[in-house]
């Protein structure tokens, strides 16, 4: 009698062989890229996320304007504007203190795989760190938004505030 192992292994083998061949990448040379970020924060980690982890906190720390257009705020499904409908996000996943988000695919532009996790993670009782990653295809462009975006919640979440905009330079 086969093992259940064997058959899976039977089966996959199966549905494997029979596939057709995929289809080319829309980006024929990806170049993803892992880039992990974080900071000390002199809170408790529950205190901060309550601070800045909420979906459309966003609005605050990366100081644009951000619209919940679809679900609510903090569930996953729930899709979120950045930028007056520049930037779209989807809420893919979440914890007690995390979440990821993903960028849909646009017509006519190339897809870059982009997304990130935001997370709170203790690390004392009284202290802990936040953590962004982001996971992207460089191969098309580069971007130093999110470590800027980082450096504003560690201030906000440590009872700070933030400068208007124009106070950091165009761009900044």
């Amino acid at each position: 009698m086969p093992t259940v192992v064997g058959l899976l292994v039977a089966i996959f083998s199966t549905a494997f062989a029979q596939a057709p061949a995929p289809a080319p990448l829309q980006t024929p040379n990806p170049h993803y890229v892992s880039i992990p970020m974080e900071i000390a924060v002199s809170h408790p980690a529950a205190e901060v996320w309550r601070r800045v982890g909420k979906y459309c906190d966003i609005e605050e720390w990366l100081q644009v304007p951000c619209v919940i257009t679809s679900g609510k705020d903090g569930e996953v499904g729930a899709v979120r504007s950045l930028r007056n409908g520049a930037v779209i996000e989807i809420l893919v996943a979440k914890t007690a203190m995390s979440y990821t988000y993903t960028q849909p695919v646009r017509e006519g532009q190339r897809y870059n795989l982009y997304h990130g996790t935001v997370e709170a993670v203790p690390v004392s009782v009284t202290t802990s760190k936040l953590v962004y990653t982001l996971v992207f295809d460089n191969s098309m462009l580069a971007d130093n938004a999110a470590r800027r975006a980082l450096n504003n919640m560690k201030t906000l979440a440590e009872g700070g505030t933030l400068p208007p905009p124009s106070a950091r330079g165009p761009g900044r």
